[in-house]
């Protein structure tokens, strides 16, 4: 019997579907790390990200920081948080904070700061105030490149939240590490299956959702610019 045979007959034994660890609670604890992660990331990349895409201020501080911060290994820093706070759930939902907030910062601020100039000055002229034109004029028609920055990030954690089983923690990153003490290769494999499964559907959700809360008029002026649009992806792949 070969792996794959093998591997399917573990998904196909129920005692890998009950109990604290079974494939549901896995899960559950999987998608609990990953919200709380991108919660705490977008409480501080999305309100920099507008302020620096609407004001121009601190850009270059911005461009250095989302750079920096795509350069540390979440690993490293999960150890140094562990060693610094302890074992617990935080210190490595700290460390993956800091690996979501650089696509989540680049998308905030290149979309905002990619919004036609004269739409911004047409709405000053209108006399609104400068929440008004970041929030009814910058934001709906960043709304693209900003939930893409949200979609990258979100697929980032969920793919490398696995790393909190590392310090005996759950989610589906428990399949690997078990796998690799136990030399259990169909565990090792079925875990691996799950994660991209799982990173795989949200990508295909987030896809929807990023289509359903744009306006038709944003996307149909997007797709009417491929100069601007192509300028604004690279910008948001990394500032």
């Amino acid at each position: 019997m070969n792996l794959f045979e093998q591997t399917a007959e573990w998904f196909l034994d129920p005692a890998n579907w009950t109990g604290p660890a079974g494939i549901p609670a896995r899960l559950a604890e999987h998608l609990f790390y990953s919200g709380l992660t991108l919660m705490i990331a977008a409480a501080i990349a999305l309100p920099l990200g507008l302020f620096v895409g609407h004001t121009g201020r601190g850009r270059i501080a911005i461009v250095g920081l989302a750079s920096g911060l795509r350069a540390l290994p979440t690993l490293g820093l999960l150890t140094l948080f562990v060693l610094l706070m302890g074992l617990g759930l935080m210190p490595p939902i700290y460390a993956l904070v800091i690996l979501a907030i650089p696509p989540l910062l680049a998308g905030t601020y290149s979309g905002i700061a990619a919004v036609d100039r004269p739409l911004v000055d047409a709405a000053r002229a209108m006399g609104m105030t400068e929440w008004q034109v970041l929030f009814r004029a910058e934001v709906p028609n960043a709304l693209p490149v900003l939930l893409g920055g949200v979609r990258a990030a979100f697929l980032q954690v969920i793919a490398t939240v696995s790393v909190v089983a590392y310090i005996n923690l759950g989610g589906l990153g428990r399949y690997l590490i078990d796998g690799l003490a136990l030399r259990d290769p169909v565990r090792l494999f079925a875990g691996a299956l799950l994660i991209a499964a799982l990173a795989l559907v949200t990508d295909g959700l987030l896809a929807v959702v990023q289509k359903a809360a744009v306006s038709p008029g944003v996307r149909g002026g997007a797709s009417g610019s491929k100069g601007r649009t192509s300028k604004v992806g690279a910008a948001s792949a990394g500032i």
